[in-house]
C-alpha cells in the first residue's frame, strides 16, 4: 500500500536563522539488530549468493511510499538548528559548476531485503564515512518496515556496485540499524533517514548442492531436522509435507495420526466376513452412517456405491448411507535441496570503496548531484529508467513540505527520476568527479510530478540538519566486524 504524500514550501531561499540544537546521546537515538550474530549474517549471506544469485537478480524495486503528491503548496521549509557542518573528507571543497564527464560514486549500490510481501527488493544507499569504515546511508523506510509495521526488513545487505547480479566488492549484510526518535515512533517524513552499520564484506569462494530426502516418524523431529540443516548449511531449499503411512494403522485420537475415508473394499481387509454390522471393529477403524428420511439418489438397498466407498442400508424407516475410515499413523518427509556455501572475507567497506562525508545545515539553494538506481515508470506509463545501472542527476536544492506526514522540513531538487528503485539515492554536496567523493546532504525519500504533465520532475528528502548529525555520531562509533 503506498502513502500518497502532499508536497508543499516550493521556495528557493536561504535559511532561516538557526537555532542550538541538543546534541544526541547513543541512549537516546533508537536502534534495532538486523543481524545479531556472525552466524545470522553468514546465514543472510548465503541467502543472497545462493543459486547463482538467483535472488538478487529477481529482486524488485521497492514501491513503498515512492509518489509524492503536489497538489497543495505551503510556505513552510527547511531550516537549520545550528551552524552548518561536514563531516569526513571531500576531494573536492569547493561546489562542482561543471555537469559534463561525471565519474561515478564507487560508494553508491543497492541494499536488498525482503520486503512485507515476503519477496526480494532493492533500494538505493551510499558509504559514508565513520570510525570503523562500515556505515550506509539509505531511506528509512528502506530500513524499517513502514507497510507491514514491522521493526526491520529482513536479510538486509549493502552491494556497492552492483550490476546484474555482479557484487564486485561483496555483499556487506547490515548488523544494526539507527535512526531518528521521530521517525522510529511517528514515521516523520522529516527524519526518513536512516544509518546502518554492516559487517565486513564477503565473496563467496565455494558452493555445493545436493539432494536430500527423508522421512521422520514426528512432526517435532522432522522440524527438528530441518532447523539443523538449515543452521549447518547455511541455505538450503527444504520442503516438509505429511505423509500417510497406510502400513500403520492406529487407534482414532493417536497423535500424529489421521483419520482417512477408504473403500469399503480396503476396510474389509481389516474387518473380515464375520464382523458384526454394527461392530465392534478393529481398533483404528471404523464406519460413519449419515440417516436419511428420502432416498437419496442412487441409494440401492444392500449394494454398494459405483466408486465402492460407500454402502446402502435401512435402519428401521431411515435410508441409511455408511462410509468407511481407517486412521493411519501420519509421517512427516523432509526433501529438496542442501546448498553449501564457501565465503571469504574481503575487508570494511570503506577500505573498498571509501565513504563519502556528511554535510548538515547546510544553506538552501546549493549545486547538489543525486546518484541512484531509478526504475518504474512515469504517471504517463513511460520507463525511461531500467534500475540497472546507477543514474545521476544534478540541481539546486529548494524547500518543500509535506503537512500529511508531519514533513515540513524537507528540501527538493529537480530530478526526472522515477520512484521506484531511486529511494535512499545519494545527494552529495560538493562533489568531486575526479576523486569521486563529496558530502552526503540528503536522501530520497520519494518523487513528484510538480508541473502536472505526468512526468516525475522532483526528488524530495529529509533536510539533514544538527538532529541528523547526532543519528549519524551515534552509528559512525559503532563496530561491526568480521563474519567469517
Amino acid at each position: 500500500m503506498k502513502r500518497t504524500l502532499t508536497l508543499g514550501g516550493i521556495a528557493v531561499g536561504l535559511l532561516a536563522s538557526a537555532v542550538v540544537a541538543t546534541p544526541a546521546h547513543a541512549d537516546s537515538v533508537p536502534h534495532d539488530t538486523l543481524a545479531s550474530s556472525n552466524f545470522a549474517a553468514k546465514q543472510v549471506a548465503a541467502f543472497w549468493f545462493g543459486e547463482r544469485m538467483a535472488n538478487l537478480r529477481n529482486a524488485k524495486p521497492y514501491n513503498v511510499e515512492t509518489r509524492v503528491s503536489a497538489k497543495h503548496v505551503s510556505t513552510g521549509g527547511a531550516s537549520a538548528d545550528s551552524r552548518p557542518g561536514v563531516v569526513g573528507t571531500s576531494g573536492d571543497k569547493k561546489a562542482t559548476s561543471s555537469t559534463k564527464n561525471v565519474n561515478l560514486p564507487k560508494t553508491t549500490g543497492k541494499v536488498f531485503f525482503i520486503g512485507a510481501d515476503h519477496r526480494p527488493h532493492w533500494c538505493t544507499a551510499t558509504a559514508v564515512q565513520s570510525r570503523y569504515k562500515n556505515l550506509v546511508a539509505t531511506a528509512g523506510h528502506c530500513v524499517y518496515d513502514t507497510k507491514s509495521n514491522k521493526a526491520t526488513l529482513d536479510k538486509w545487505v549493502f552491494v556497492p556496485g552492483y550490476y546484474q547480479g555482479k557484487t564486485p566488492w561483496g555483499i556487506y549484510v547490515g548488523k544494526t540499524a539507527y535512526t531518528h526518535y521521530d521517525f522510529d515512533v511517528y514515521e516523520d517524513g522529516d527524519r526518513d533517514y536512516a544509518f546502518v552499520t554492516v559487517y565486513n564484506g564477503v565473496l563467496p569462494t565455494s558452493g555445493s548442492s545436493k539432494s536430500y530426502a527423508r522421512t521422520y516418524e514426528t512432526s517435532r523431529e522432522a522440524k527438528w531436522a530441518k532447523a539443523k540443516l538449515d543452521r549447518n548449511n547455511a541455505y538450503s531449499h527444504l520442503r516438509l509435507r505429511s505423509v500417510i503411512d497406510t502400513r500403520h494403522v492406529v487407534k482414532e485420537g493417536t497423535r500424529d495420526s489421521k483419520k482417512v475415508y477408504v473403500k469399503r473394499d480396503d476396510w474389509k481387509k481389516l474387518n473380515p466376513e464375520g464382523t458384526p454390522a454394527n461392530g465392534p471393529f478393529k481398533a483404528g477403524t471404523g464406519v460413519t452412517d449419515k440417516e436419511y428420511r428420502f432416498k437419496p439418489r442412487g441409494w440401492q438397498e444392500g449394494k454398494q456405491s459405483r466408486d465402492g466407498r460407500a454402502f446402502y442400508m435401512k435402519k428401521g424407516d431411515k435410508y441409511v448411507v455408511r462410509t468407511y475410515w481407517i486412521n493411519y499413523d501420519v509421517d512427516y518427509r523432509l526433501t529438496g535441496r542442501i546448498l553449501s556455501i564457501g565465503l571469504k572475507d574481503v575487508g570494511t567497506l570503506g577500505s573498498n570503496v571509501g565513504g563519502q562525508g556528511l554535510a548538515y545545515n547546510q544553506k538552501i539553494g546549493a549545486g547538489t548531484f543525486v546518484f541512484g538506481y531509478p526504475s518504474g515508470s512515469h504517471p504517463d506509463g513511460n520507463h525511461a529508467f531500467s534500475g540497472n545501472t546507477l543514474k545521476w542527476s544534478y540541481g539546486k536544492t529548494f524547500k518543500a513540505a509535506a503537512p500529511s506526514i508531519k514533513a515540513q522540513e524537507l528540501i527538493g531538487i529537480k530530478s526526472s527520476f522515477t520512484g521506484e528503485g531511486a529511494l535512499g539515492s545519494a545527494w552529495l554536496y560538493r562533489y568531486s568527479s575526479k576523486k569521486r567523493l563529496g558530502y552526503l546532504n540528503g536522501v530520497t525519500i520519494g518523487v513528484a510530478d510538480r508541473d502536472g504533465n505526468r512526468r516525475y520532475d522532483t526528488s524530495v528528502s529529509p533536510y539533514f540538519d544538527g538532529e541528523t548529525y547526532g543519528v549519524y555520531k551515534v552509528a559512525a562509533n559503532n563496530w561491526s566486524g568480521k563474519i567469517v
